[in-house]
């Protein structure tokens, strides 16, 4: 009797085993739900929007994008990252997510540990833009005026301790100046108020300024990328000015800890599929964008990468987030 208990409860584990080990080939069998921890219409919303009809088509199985904003964007991150590990709940992440370790002391999760890395998306540059009206030709230019005025230049950001916030703060630190900070509830206003001249620089991604650079409405400085951007040929990176200051402006895809490496495996391999299809690549270009990609593992050593760089830009800087 007892031999027959055992042999049955080892069938059924064995059952068990083999009905988990093939649920990562069936994946997904079911709506995927990508949480973008943004309101629609931003950089982080307009990625996921782009990435996410590719994995349906390819998938067979809709992938579905749930804006949750809120809290400096860590309200959708917790949503997420506390769903269940079965690779039905996604989060799309921006540079935000590696600063708020250092920003919010009380998160209700933690950044790397309580994650399992997917893929890197994009990446890109952010522009270091001034109003015309500024006498600087070069971020030497720039440097040089704000060393002559300790504090006296201003520029904008997204708000206090957002990325543009953070990226702004690097770049003083970097070149030895004190320049005054002006928050502003997104980007937008921020952009609108430069142009007016209410304030005089503002580091916000390509989307936010080329036009207005094309237009003459504001002076594109330098990029903050390692090399040149296509979209902005003539317009030199800060390293070409002799500062150690890069900035990527990237989106990724990370799931909750636990989700099945199998699962992670297939949705990074069609990933890069999707944002390797030139259609993909010309719309985000638009935006000074380029295709990133790679394994998981490359992209947990951004992630950590940025975790550890950002902690020290705000507590240098002494930041705070609203």
């Amino acid at each position: 009797m007892k031999k027959t208990v055992f042999a049955s409860a080892a069938l059924c584990m064995l059952g068990a085993t083999a009905a988990f080990a093939q649920a990562p080939a069936n994946y997904p069998i079911k709506t995927v739900r990508v949480i973008v921890p943004f309101a629609p219409g931003g950089g982080s919303d307009f990625i996921a929007r782009a990435v996410a009809p590719s994995l349906s088509k390819a998938m067979g199985q809709q992938f579905v994008v749930d804006n949750r904003p809120g809290a400096g964007s860590t309200l959708g991150s917790e949503i997420a990252l506390k769903s269940p590990a079965d690779g039905y709940t996604l989060l799309l992440i921006s540079g935000s997510y590696t600063t708020s370790p250092s920003l919010y002391k009380n998160l209700k999760y933690d950044t790397l540990n309580d994650m399992a890395s997917v893929v890197q998306t994009e990446n890109g540059p952010y522009v270091i833009s001034v109003h015309p009206s500024l006498p600087v030709k070069t971020v030497k230019d720039l440097v040089a005026i704000a060393k002559s005025k300790p504090g006296q230049l201003n520029y904008a950001s997204t708000g206090n301790g957002g990325i543009t916030h953070l990226s702004s703060e690097l770049f003083a630190l970097r070149t030895g100046i004190k320049i005054t900070h002006i928050p502003y509830k997104g980007t937008g206003p921020g952009v609108i108020d430069t142009i007016a001249g209410n304030t005089q620089m503002m580091v916000a991604a390509v989307s936010a300024v080329i036009g207005h650079i094309n237009s003459g409405r504001l002076k594109g400085l330098a990029v903050s990328s390692p090399k040149r951007l296509s979209a902005m040929p003539n317009t030199p990176t800060v390293m070409e000015s002799g500062y150690d200051y890069q900035v990527n402006n990237w989106h990724g895809i990370i799931a909750p800890k636990g989700t099945p490496r199998a699962i992670i495996d297939k949705l990074n391999a069609e990933v890069n599929k999707a944002i390797k299809d030139p259609d993909f690549a010309k719309r985000i270009a638009l935006d000074g964008l380029e295709p990133a990609g790679g394994t998981p593992e490359a992209f947990e050593t951004l992630l950590k990468r940025e975790v550890a760089e950002w902690a020290e830009v705000v507590k240098a800087a002494n930041v705070k987030a609203d």
